[in-house]
């Protein structure tokens, strides 16, 4: 018996993709009937106590470098030292949302929010037009 080396073998995969078919038809039949669930005791809650809405903080910045925090207006230049003083009056845990105009330096916006975070508010917002 002599072997020809130049012979190539070649694999049948005809029943392996048989295979894998009646296996893909099996799952999709099945898997919309499959239903997990599990049992889970959820904690009551509390109807005595409710919870306080915290108005939002809203400061804007026009392209003058004028400084509105909710109705009140403020320079650019004074707005850090008023600002301190004003958040005296707020609930750390308000949420701020800072307006700035687009054409205004990148610096100013970062001066504004650093004010802000230095006055203790956490929770500070960029707004944008998306």
């Amino acid at each position: 018996m002599i072997y020809d080396w130049d012979e190539k073998p070649e694999l049948n995969i005809t029943p392996l993709v048989d295979v894998m078919l009646v296996l893909l038809a099996i799952l999709m039949v099945i898997a919309p009937n499959i239903v997990y669930e599990e049992n889970i005791k959820l904690p009551q809650g509390s109807t005595t106590q409710q919870l306080s809405k915290i108005p939002p903080v809203h400061i804007s910045v026009d392209n003058e470098k004028n400084v509105k925090i909710n109705k009140d207006t403020y320079l650019l230049n004074s707005f850090i030292d008023n600002f301190a003083l004003y958040a005296n009056k707020l609930d750390k845990k308000a949420t701020v949302l800072i307006s700035a105009d687009r054409r205004l330096d990148y610096g100013v916006v970062m001066s504004i929010l650093a004010a802000v975070k230095q006055a203790g508010f956490t929770e500070v917002s960029l707004a944008t037009n998306g």
